[in-house]
C-alpha cells in the first residue's frame, strides 16, 4: 500500500531549482515529426494526449492563437505513430482549444478555455470520428454554477467513468476541481482561490495514477497537489516545478511540462523550463529534458511544452504554445546508470 509522505519531506528532498539526483536523460528530440496537410500551419498547441491504440491526439489553435475567424480549420487532429495525419475534425465548434483526453473507448474529450459569442467556456466530447456525444458547460457562458465553467484548462475520465475538469484558467478564471459523473451530471466540487492546501492559482493540468489518485498542476503556486477522488488532500509537492501539463504512464512514471519557470513574474524564479521526469511512487526527479530555448528572466514569454504526452515506447510528445509545434522526443535505447 501507498505510504503517504508528508508534504515537508517532499519539499525539502528537492529545494534545489534543479535536482542534483536528476540523470542525463535519455531523450531525443525530433522536429517535423507530425505532418499537416499542404498549405497549413501549426497554431499556438498545449493539448496532446496517448490514445489507447497508442496513436496519438492533438489540438492546436487553427494556425494562430484562436480559431475565431477560422471555422473552416479543424483544430483536432489524429496521428499514427509516423507522424502521418489520420483525420481532423471539430472546424467551427473551439474557441480556443486548451486540455485533451483520450478516454478507453477512443473518445476524445476537448476543453475550450475561453468564449466568444455562443461558444466555448465548455468540455466537449467527441467519438473518435469527430461525432460531438455530450457537451458540458453553458455555451459561451463564463461562470460558478454546477453547469457552468469559467476557463476550464483541462478533462479527466477516470477508469468508473467520473468526469474531471480543472475549472480556471489564468488569473480571471475560477481556481476549481469539477466532478461529474459518466452521463454529466454534477457531483461536486473543491477549491478555492489561494496557496493553501487544495486552494489553486490557475489548475492547469490533471493526471491520474493507477491508485486512483488525481494529481493536480496548480501552475499559479508553481506545484502538484494530490487529490483523492472525493477531493481530499494527500500532497504537495513542488519538485517537479511550476506544471502546465501533467500525463502518468502506464509505469507511473509522471511527466511534468514546465513552460513558464525562470521569470520573475512566473514566482518560480530560478527553476528551469522544461519536462520532468520521476515516478509518483517515490517522488524523485531522475531526469529533466530542458527547453532549448530558455527564456530572458524580465520579458519571459512561454516556449517548450506546455502539454506533453508519452506512448507505449516511451517517446514523449510536447505540444509547445510560443514556438508553434508538437515536438517529438524519441526515447534512447540507453540509460544512464544511478550511480
Amino acid at each position: 500500500m501507498y505510504k503517504k509522505l508528508s508534504t515537508l519531506l517532499l519539499v525539502a528532498a528537492c529545494s534545489l531549482p534543479v535536482c542534483s539526483w536528476a540523470q542525463e536523460h535519455p531523450y531525443r528530440p525530433v522536429d517535423g515529426w507530425a505532418k499537416l496537410p499542404e498549405g497549413r500551419e501549426w497554431g499556438s498547441t498545449s493539448a496532446v494526449f496517448v490514445g489507447p491504440d497508442d496513436t496519438i491526439w492533438v489540438a492546436e489553435r487553427c494556425g494562430q492563437n484562436s480559431c475565431v475567424g477560422k471555422d473552416d480549420v479543424d483544430p483536432v487532429l489524429h496521428y499514427d505513430r509516423d507522424g502521418n495525419l489520420i483525420k481532423t475534425f471539430g472546424a467551427g465548434m473551439i474557441v480556443w482549444p486548451h486540455g485533451i483526453f483520450v478516454d478507453k473507448d477512443s473518445n476524445v474529450w476537448i476543453t475550450d478555455a475561453r468564449g466568444e459569442g455562443n461558444r466555448g467556456h465548455q468540455v466537449i466530447k467527441f467519438d473518435k470520428n469527430g461525432r460531438e456525444l455530450m457537451r458540458l458547460g453553458k455555451a459561451g457562458v463564463a461562470g460558478d454554477g454546477p453547469d457552468e465553467f469559467n476557463q476550464p484548462s483541462d478533462v479527466l475520465v477516470a477508469p468508473n467513468g467520473d468526469i474531471f475538469v480543472a475549472d480556471g484558467h489564468g488569473s480571471g478564471g475560477n481556481n476549481r476541481i469539477v466532478k461529474f459523473d459518466s452521463r454529466g451530471r454534477f457531483i461536486k466540487t473543491w477549491g478555492t482561490t489561494g496557496a493553501e492546501a487544495g486552494e489553486f492559482r490557475d489548475p492547469h493540468a490533471l493526471a491520474m495514477d493507477s491508485l486512483g489518485r488525481l494529481f493536480v498542476g496548480d501552475r499559479g503556486n508553481s506545484r502538484t497537489q494530490i487529490f483523492d477522488q472525493d477531493g481530499k488532500h494527500l500532497a504537495t509537492w513542488t519538485q517537479f516545478g511550476r506544471p502546465s501539463g501533467l500525463y502518468i504512464d502506464k509505469d507511473d512514471m509522471l511527466y511534468a511540462a514546465d513552460s513558464e519557470s525562470h521569470v520573475i513574474w512566473s514566482g518560480n524564479w530560478g527553476w528551469k523550463r522544461g519536462i520532468r521526469i520521476g515516478s509518483v511512487h517515490d517522488a524523485w526527479v531522475r531526469y529533466f529534458i530542458p527547453d532549448p530555448l530558455q527564456p530572458d528572466p524580465q520579458t519571459g514569454g512561454t516556449t517548450a511544452a506546455e502539454g506533453v504526452a508519452v506512448d507505449k515506447d516511451g517517446n514523449i510528445y510536447g505540444a509547445e504554445v510560443g514556438p508553434k509545434q508538437l515536438r517529438k522526443y524519441e526515447r534512447l535505447k540507453w540509460v544512464m546508470p544511478t550511480e
